[in-house]
């Protein structure tokens, strides 16, 4: 027996890599400003290129893998517990948003997602002209 064994340090986790067909979830925060909703999630080690978002009126949708840079021999981990590969989140939103004025950011692994609320008591008057 190897002496970190014997000393009970060694604690194999979970692998989190997926067959090549599934996705993973991503973790995420929702929440409201008077005027926004704001979406959050931790993308660290995601490339931008590597990151896809999808907004209609009333869903978002994030797309992206995180690729391992080197691969580790399963029997030489200690802790495994990251997660690597595609992963995807669908949100279905509480509200309609503006999906033409949203903006998206990355800061330190940290995409947010910022969605203007639709006013529905916005009254718009269209012009009838002649034809």
């Amino acid at each position: 027996m190897e002496p970190v064994e014997e000393s009970g340090m060694l604690h194999k986790t979970q692998k989190h890599d997926l067959p090549q067909d599934e996705e993973g979830q991503l973790t995420i925060d929702v929440w409201q400003t008077p005027e926004e909703i704001m979406v959050q999630a931790i993308v660290g080690g995601v490339r931008l290129d590597d990151l896809d978002v999808e907004v209609t009126h009333d869903m978002v949708t994030l797309r992206g893998k995180r690729e391992r840079q080197k691969e580790i021999s399963g029997n030489d981990y200690f802790y495994q517990e990251l997660y690597w590969g595609a992963f995807s989140r669908s949100i279905l939103l509480p509200q309609e948003v503006d999906s033409d004025e949203a903006e998206a950011t990355m800061k330190n692994g940290l995409l947010t997602i910022k969605l203007p609320k639709l006013d529905k008591a916005r009254i718009s008057k269209l012009k009838v002209k002649n034809e």
